[in-house]
């Protein structure tokens, strides 16, 4: 592996862990703070809304700074918002430490995809991606874990001063591996793009695809523990099978998406559909449930690299932008399905109700994914029809 590709997925792992971690933390915050549980929520929505605006803003302003450079900026706001995280005193200002740190994330990751894929022979750029993106799965098996087990033994201030210093550790690996890399071909080639249906029906199948991840997992913790019957301390050890499942679907979508990009995509999204169904019923007993995070793990990460490789692909020759535009949509559907998880539970659906939210999203991102399908292969077809 590439010293540059570790390097990105250092930086991934402390914005993933950020990210993620406040899902093992929800009861920890929502007690100390004096809010519900679904306003403890609003903590990732408020997070991935921040994505959403801050993906193609950043990335827009930076589209003159070399590539190293904007990567090297992101990382030291992405500390700065996790130091304001660390002293929040409130739930208002704990809201304004996730905003501001997360608006280096979608361009991080827009822009660390565009590099990644430089990096490497074409036909090679998913894995590539997916290597990157290996920081958000460690996340998950390490990062998050130990943040939960940290925050519920330390108090919930101390994962964040964690979080800090594993930004502090990434801004250093970018520093010391990213080669130089130059700036974008400018911010109107970059939004030229935008004219293809393709890259729009792409943000759309991410949006869905990945906000029914978000409806059932923000919701993970009360689930397991209202439902299931785990013990609070238990939350730690279900992340980390999570975890294990979004390493494997990470290394699987990867491959598979640099040998069959749509049918992989497919496939991942119509797994997903039927693993949140079938959890909505394994949520009630503790080992099939146990057994159920970890296979969601697996199909809800399997489709992050063919999704991001789905919009590489349709916005060939001006990818930056819509990279960072993508990486918005996935957490645009990580803000709509953490809310709409918690309307349904707050309409009195119970905790297992977000699993039919996400099974209702992922289906609507399959039927989308077709749609594109379809039209790249008529589009694709029309010149041979007239010869």
């Amino acid at each position: 592996m590439p010293p540059a590709l570790v390097a990105l997925a250092l930086g991934a792992f402390g914005i993933g862990t950020t990210e993620f971690v406040i899902v093992g933390l929800l009861p920890q915050v929502a007690g100390d703070l004096g809010v519900s549980i679904p306003s403890a929520g609003l903590l990732v929505s408020g997070y991935a809304l921040s994505v959403v605006v801050g993906a193609p803003l950043i990335t827009a302003g930076g589209s003159r700074v070399p590539r190293k450079q904007l990567l090297v900026g992101l990382m030291g706001l992405f500390i700065l918002g996790n130091l304001v995280c660390a002293v929040a005193d409130d739930y208002a200002l704990l809201m304004v430490g996730r905003v501001v740190a997360a608006l280096c994330h979608g361009a991080f990751f827009g822009v660390g995809s565009v590099v990644a894929a430089g990096l490497v022979a074409p036909d090679r750029r998913a894995r590539a991606i997916a290597m990157m993106f290996t920081g958000l799965t460690a996340a998950n098996v390490l990062g998050v874990p130990l943040g939960t087990a940290l925050g519920q033994s330390f108090g919930w201030r101390s994962t964040f001063w964690a979080v800090t210093a594993l930004g502090v550790a990434g801004l250093v690996g970018v520093l010391a591996f990213v080669p130089p890399q130059p700036a974008s071909t400018g911010l109107r080639g970059e939004l030229a793009v935008f004219r293809r249906p393709g890259v729009w029906l792409a943000l759309a199948t991410t949006a869905l695809g990945f906000g029914a991840v978000f409806a059932s997992f923000t919701y993970v913790a009360p689930m397991m523990t209202e439902v299931a019957g785990f013990a609070p301390g238990a939350v730690t050890w279900l992340l980390v099978l999570f975890g294990v499942g979004l390493f494997v679907g990470n290394v699987v979508g990867g491959r598979a998406a640099d040998r069959r990009l749509m049918p992989s995509l497919y496939a991942f999204l119509g797994a997903l559909v039927v693993v949140l169904v079938v959890f909505a019923f394994t949520a009630h007993w503790q080992v099939p449930a146990a057994v159920t995070i970890a296979v969601f793990g697996v199909f809800g990460f399997a489709t992050v690299a063919p999704l991001q490789a789905r919009m590489l692909e349709q916005a060939s020759g001006a990818p930056a932008l819509a990279s960072a535009a993508n990486i918005a949509a996935f957490n645009l559907g990580n803000a709509a399905g953490a809310w709409l998880g918690g309307q349904a539970i707050d309409a009195g659906f119970g905790y297992t109700a977000p699993n039919w939210v996400g099974a209702a999203l992922a289906l609507a991102g399959l039927g989308v994914a077709v749609v594109s399908g379809v039209s790249d292969r008529a589009r694709r077809s029309r010149p041979a029809a007239t010869v």
